[in-house]
């Protein structure tokens, strides 16, 4: 089988899909959230992984083509504790959709906490909790034996204090993976869409963008790797070196090569001896280099995750420290109606 012969035209699609979108792409994207993982296992394997492919509906807000039938009546509750005092929740169902098809709904809240409400001369008027709310639905189908290809579509609601928005984002996204050789390949466009409601006159773009990903384990070996590529839509993503806060040297621009490239990928490896229980370790770049003050901690830009599944019941979390002044928990419950009912 010529896997390229079967994939090129998907792809096609997919990127022609994108231009528009990719001549448009600018630096002052809003509804980043959108990028904040609803699962433990991907966020303990650094936050974005589109080629994971396993028996578990939480992975599937990575790539809407993950989804299968073999996750037919799976339930995910997920809670993240995130930044300061954000409180992220969701849910997520899935079903099958014949023999080649499968469908799943979603609902997640992000709340921000409480803050103060201020007059433009600095007065404080009050307090407010800025919250946002995404719903949608996606489908999967198989196309081969080996590819599956997927749609994800959502709606996002912010309510900010006495301003309000609302927009559409819709995720495309195909899978190739070979069980002889537990290879996967992923191809995504993440977050298509548009504001349909400003909150005023200025218009937030969405955080659009290109993913590639690639997952494999190797022999008997109990280990899998997985690298994953994203912010496609740009090469330069500059960063602010402000040194360990001991000197008072200026900071300084990093703008090369090697930073630019690692700060593109997202490392991950997960132990898969037993399919009962898991630990994950993820590594990104970008994140760590994101913090790069005195504040930062020598283990900004991991993350760790570990779960264990007891006959139709599942629990995952994860941990990760951006900062020394802020430590981030997923977690997850999963079970499975058709097990329980059979």
């Amino acid at each position: 089988m010529n896997i390229l012969r079967i994939i090129r035209p998907y792809v096609t699609v997919l990127l022609l899909t994108a231009a528009p979108l990719l001549a448009a792409q600018e630096n002052n994207s809003a509804y980043n959230l959108l990028n904040v993982t609803s699962s433990a296992k991907i966020y303990g394997l650094g936050g974005v992984n589109i080629s994971l492919v396993d028996d578990d509906i939480s992975t599937v807000d990575q790539n809407p083509a993950l989804l299968g039938g073999e996750m037919s009546g799976m339930l995910s509750l997920n809670y993240m504790h995130y930044v300061g005092g954000s409180n992220f929740a969701g849910v997520r169902y899935g079903h099958a959709a014949g023999e080649h098809g499968a469908w799943a709904a979603e609902m997640r809240y992000f709340g921000y906490g409480s803050m103060k409400e201020t007059t433009p001369d600095g007065s404080i008027v009050g307090s407010f909790s800025p919250k946002d709310l995404t719903f949608g639905a996606m489908y999967s189908h198989d196309i081969t034996g080996y590819l599956r290809g997927g749609i994800a579509l959502r709606g996002v609601y912010s309510s900010y204090a006495d301003y309000t928005a609302f927009a559409v984002s819709t995720d495309a996204g195909i899978n190739y993976y070979d069980p002889d050789r537990d290879l996967s390949l992923s191809l995504v466009l993440a977050n298509m869409g548009g504001q349909l409601k400003r909150f005023n006159e200025s218009y937030d773009r969405l955080p659009f963008d290109v993913r590639i990903g690639w997952s494999q384990s190797f022999a008997n070996f109990p280990l899998r790797f997985s690298i994953t590529a994203w912010n496609l839509t740009k090469w330069h993503l500059p960063y602010v070196e402000s040194g360990d806060g001991t000197s008072s040297d200026e900071p300084v621009v990093k703008d090369k090569f090697s930073s630019n490239l690692f700060r593109h990928l997202i490392f991950g490896v997960d132990l898969i001896s037993s399919p009962n229980y898991y630990i994950s370790l993820g590594y990104n770049y970008k994140s760590r280099t994101d913090m790069s003050t005195y504040s930062r901690s020598f283990i900004s830009g991991f993350s760790l995750g570990g779960g264990i599944k007891v006959r139709n019941f599942g629990v995952s979390v994860a941990l990760a420290q951006p900062h020394t002044g802020a430590t981030t928990f997923m977690l997850n419950l999963s079970m499975n109606f058709n097990d329980i009912l059979h």
